[in-house]
């Protein structure tokens, strides 16, 4: 009897290891994969991922599935990602918020640089000064001036500390001497409908989650934080032309996986994103959204990362911000 059960269990034993081998065997991917937003539904990143996550599903022959985690300014979805099985069916938005949060926080809870494979460049996303049409303020020189008349009183949105909206309105601030009160959203849609409802004065938008409120009559743009015209907004100056030089603050964004992802499945990953972002279609709907597409490689888009957090030091000595 002993014999026979024996037998059995070795049997049975033989036919698990099979499966699993079989299963390990698996071309990559064999299930549904599992995007990370670690901010709110509606926000510029969200509409980033699920355009090309749709692309990309297409491509990979399984489901995308986008999953918000938005939080502590980007962190908690970051920290979610950093602990996630390395076996490339978890993917995060990674980008300059991430970057910047290595010195806006003193304990983010992950590490951009060493938690994670960054697979590659996105897009690339513009801030804009907005107001309300009804306040009066129809330029950069009115909205400084209002400042300057009315110190510490006026309140900006910003979509979270340490976000580009937070440290571009600082920077604009110590630039033009300046003072007003912050009130951080838990993100840029949630900034922008501040505005647009008179909660606060002003705020430094995304472009993309700004557009249609300012193509609705909404919201007024006043300037662009970047080195050129916005193609969706190529009638509103830069900053630099409306008065205020030495102001830069742009967005930047891509797919990353947990570190110890294997390189095959890396390099599936950045292929599909590469022909993803070929695309005419993807092309077209992504800078529909008031974003310009950056398709940088893994090394350019980790270069973009590091080089984040030396300006970000930079920028909250300037604007004298301490690490939270």
């Amino acid at each position: 009897m002993n014999t026979i059960r024996r037998a059995i269990l070795l049997a049975a034993a033989g036919t698990l290891c099979a499966a699993a081998g079989a299963q390990a065997q698996q071309p990559y991917p064999s299930r549904p994969i599992k995007w990370i937003v670690p901010y709110l539904a509606g926000t510029a990143p969200d509409t980033t991922v699920r355009i090309t996550g749709d692309a990309l599903s297409k491509i990979l022959g399984q489901p995308v599935v986008v999953e918000n985690r938005g939080g502590v300014a980007g962190n908690l979805g970051a920290q979610l990602a950093a602990k996630a099985p390395a076996d490339g069916y978890t993917w995060v938005y990674s980008g300059s918020p991430m970057a910047t949060n290595m010195r806006m926080y003193r304990n983010p809870g992950f590490d951009v640089m060493k938690d994670f494979v960054h697979v590659g460049g996105i897009t690339q996303s513009d801030s804009v000064i907005v107001v309300n049409p009804d306040s009066g303020i129809a330029n950069v020189t009115q909205l400084v001036e209002r400042l300057r008349a009315n110190p510490g009183k006026l309140a900006y949105a910003s979509g979270g500390v340490g976000t580009p909206s937070h440290l571009g309105a600082e920077l604009l601030l110590s630039a033009t001497k300046t003072q007003a009160l912050h009130v951080p959203y838990k993100g840029a849609s949630e900034s922008t409908n501040a505005v647009a409802g008179k909660q606060v004065d002003f705020a430094l938008a995304l472009v993309g989650p700004a557009l249609p409120h300012i193509q609705g009559g909404k919201l007024k743009p006043l300037a662009v934080l970047s080195p050129k015209r916005n193609a969706r907004l190529d009638q509103v100056p830069t900053l630099a032309e409306a008065g205020v030089p030495g102001v830069e603050v742009v967005s930047f964004g891509g797919l990353a996986v947990p570190k110890g992802t294997p390189a095959p499945i890396v390099k599936k990953v950045q292929e599909a994103l590469a022909q993803a972002l070929a695309m005419p279609d993807v092309r077209s709907k992504l800078e529909a959204s008031g974003a310009t597409v950056q398709a940088s490689s893994s090394e350019e888009f980790s270069r973009s990362l590091k080089a984040e957090i030396g300006l970000t030091e930079k920028l909250m000595r300037a604007a004298s911000i301490e690490a939270q």
